[in-house]
């Protein structure tokens, strides 16, 4: 029988020839990693092979994801849809071994990972959506979800800020399922670390609230089996394993080096390191008795079925809490939802209330939460600004964990970050909210999950400098545009409360991506609309007041500065113009209609256009072009109460009439 060494050689074999073949990528990680990896894998982790989606499966992250060929190997050796030709194929065009693990181009991967500390954060997510569905779903005597959250990450993941942001948040929320395990190499791109992080990692997470394990050496297959034993056993804190490695472990001349960090090893390093390895198999050879001792197919369909025998009693004693279930896990929503939110999105429509869209939210909120259990809302510290609590929120915490609301802290991108773990887990709809001008701190969370086409909720309230007195510090000018720049990711800034549910109503239905809803702290006008318009508010853009003949002046806006375009086109209207009110409260939705619907609401033959948004102008001139005007932010802004702030910048009713005039004259 291959012994444990031998095993876990076929990783570093596989790796090496992978990066080798590529000419590209990082043999160091997989090669000193692999010793864990067996452990885990083999005798742990709990995954069926032949069902990548085993509703109760263990989750791994590899949050160094530069190490990619690890898992990569993994997978293949115990039995997954990787291929050797895969693993030949590895970095190449549609090639599903990419550089870094993508969540959808691998089967039995978990999520996309590269940029560091972002994997461990979605291990967090992982983490705290098992606990939630466990307290909300599992009863006496049947227990459906009960799995761990495995995550390995180095030296750069620790180093990254949001690794502090979600292991503090993961230590307070007691997630015993948790196991983390340290892969210290003491080697980073630029060498040996200990010029630029010397903190006391395990002191770290012991403050954090965290069981360490410290002192393992990652390439004794007993110790760190003795480490796993002791971390499963916690129930009420999550465990790190501090781990001592050898980056490239088995190659004679650049183990423990940069050299290996993200390079291949060579042609005649890899000869070397085979003779040392005593791996004297040809590249990509795997020997049949490894791959038996690898095969995991059968133990998975095992613990499957096991898992399918204890679903069906649950279901024979609570058939509505299982269907339930099962309903979340296919992410899909309850049969009556639409017709409700519609009918919720007339009933705004006929009270025609003057509201804060930040108002509208959290009435949109209390209308739709009762609606959804799968609802998993929160904020970064911002709960009474946000208004996203809602009359049915009950708080996760430690000792009670079957609540729908999680207080983050001031932790926007952990916060983010955590959120794109739970949606990929399953059975949660995540939404989180900070002001819009702190989306920067999460910016690339919010990349990842329109990398990955998660169903996130990102709110952003105070949309502007209508937030008035905190100043250019808090007053986004650039954010909307970044977020309209995003591929696959919906952006909505409403003008009032109608606007404000449907934005809601999409962003809940859509699927296959996430949406940023971007709401005002000052009060907006209602809109009054017909119901063809209503209707149209969901395709992105659509006229709101139209002309009496045709237009010869569009205006276009969104968010608070609808109420100012509607009040400037009275008053050119008065003075004989034709004018044209355009709102789009979603640009992305609106870009992907059909050329007939967007000539019908913007027709080429109407040159003459104004955008008004109290953001950056640049954006605009996508839909204005050459001939059009933008009244729009190009400086930072100014601490000033929202009503002097507007008439500063030339958000008047006075200065659009003075800037039609001006493009109408030319």
């Amino acid at each position: 029988m291959p012994s444990r060494r031998e095993r876990a050689n076929a990783i570093r074999a596989l790796s090496m020839d992978a990066v080798q073949k590529a000419n590209s990528g990082h043999p160091g990680a997989p090669m000193g990693m692999a010793d864990i990896a067996e452990v885990l894998w083999r005798d742990y982790l709990k995954h069926n092979p032949g069902n990548p989606a085993f509703a109760d499966r263990d989750r791994f992250v590899l949050s160094n994801g530069h190490g990619s060929m690890l898992v990569y190997s993994l997978l293949h050796l115990t039995g997954y849809d990787v291929t050797v030709d895969d693993l030949k194929n590895f970095r190449q065009l549609h090639s599903r071994t990419p550089g870094h693990p993508e969540y959808g181009y691998t089967a039995g991967v978990e999520t996309t990972t590269g940029p560091l500390g972002q994997g461990i954060a979605n291990a967090v997510g992982f983490a705290i959506a098992e606990k939630t569905l466990a307290a909300q779903f599992n009863r006496e005597g049947h227990t459906i979800v009960d799995h761990h959250t495995y995550v390995f990450l180095g030296d750069g993941c620790m180093m990254e800020g949001i690794s502090h942001e979600v292991c503090a948040l993961a230590g307070t929320l007691g997630l015993g399922k948790l196991i983390a395990f340290y892969d210290d190499n003491g080697i980073s791109i630029d060498g040996e670390v200990h010029g630029w992080f010397t903190d006391d990692t395990p002191k770290r997470f012991e403050a954090y609230g965290w069981q360490v394990i410290r002192n393992v050496d990652g390439h004794d297959a007993d110790e760190i089996k003795i480490a796993i034993d002791t971390a499963r056993k916690s129930v009420d804190q999550p465990t790190l394993i501090c781990c001592k490695t050898t980056i490239g472990f088995g190659s004679p001349n650049k183990a423990g080096k940069e050299e290996c960090h993200g390079a291949p090893l060579g042609a005649e390093e890899i000869a070397l390191t085979r003779a040392a390895l005593g791996w004297n198999h040809a590249p990509f050879e795997v020997p049949a008795d490894i791959y038996a001792e690898w095969d995991a197919k059968e133990a998975g369909a095992a613990r499957e079925a096991e898992w399918n025998q204890r679903f069906a009693a649950y279901q024979a004693a609570y058939p509505e809490l299982a269907a339930e279930f099962l309903r979340r896990l296919k992410g899909e929503l309850p049969a009556d939802f639409s017709a409700k939110a519609a009918a919720y999105v007339q009933e705004v429509a006929d009270k025609g209330e003057t509201i804060a869209s930040r108002k509208a939210s959290q009435n949109a909120l209390n209308a739709f939460g009762p609606l959804l259990p799968e609802f998993l809302g929160g904020s970064a510290d911002l709960a009474g600004s946000n208004l996203t609590l809602w009359k049915g929120c009950k708080a996760v915490s430690d000792e009670d964990a079957s609540g729908n609301y999680l207080h983050y802290g001031v932790r926007e991108f952990g916060m983010s970050a955590i959120m794109n773990g739970i949606a990929l887990h399953g059975g949660f709809i995540p939404y989180g909210a900070t002001f819009l001008v702190f989306m920067e701190y999460a910016c690339n969370a919010v990349r990842m999950a329109a990398l990955m086409k998660q169903r996130v909720l990102f709110v952003y309230t105070h949309d502007s400098i209508g937030l008035g007195e905190d100043g250019p510090t808090h007053q986004p000018i650039e954010q909307l545009a970044s977020l309209r720049c995003t591929p696959n990711l919906n952006t909505w800034r409403p003008c009032d409360a109608v606007e404000s549910a449907v934005a809601w109503k999409s962003a809940i239905e859509r699927t296959d991506g996430p949406s940023a809803l971007v709401f005002s702290r000052q009060n907006l006008p209602h809109q009054p609309r017909d119901a063809a318009q209503i209707d149209a508010i969901a395709r992105g853009g659509y006229v709101l007041k139209d002309s009496v003949g045709e237009p010869e002046l569009i205006l276009i806006a969104t968010g608070s500065e609808v109420g100012l375009a509607v009040a400037a086109a009275d008053k050119l209207s008065e003075q004989g113009r034709q004018v044209r009110v355009v709102s789009m409260p979603s640009t992305n939705l609106f870009d992907q209609q059909d050329a007939a619907y967007k000539q019908s609401v913007l027709p080429v033959e109407v040159g003459a256009r104004i955008a008004i948004e109290a953001a950056h102008t640049d954006f605009w001139y996508k839909y204005v072009g050459l001939e059009g005007r933008v009244i729009g932010m190009t400086s930072f802004g100014e601490s000033a109460p929202a009503a002097a702030l507007f008439e500063h910048f030339g958000f008047t009713v006075e200065n659009v009439l003075s800037v039609a005039d001006e493009l109408l004259e030319d």
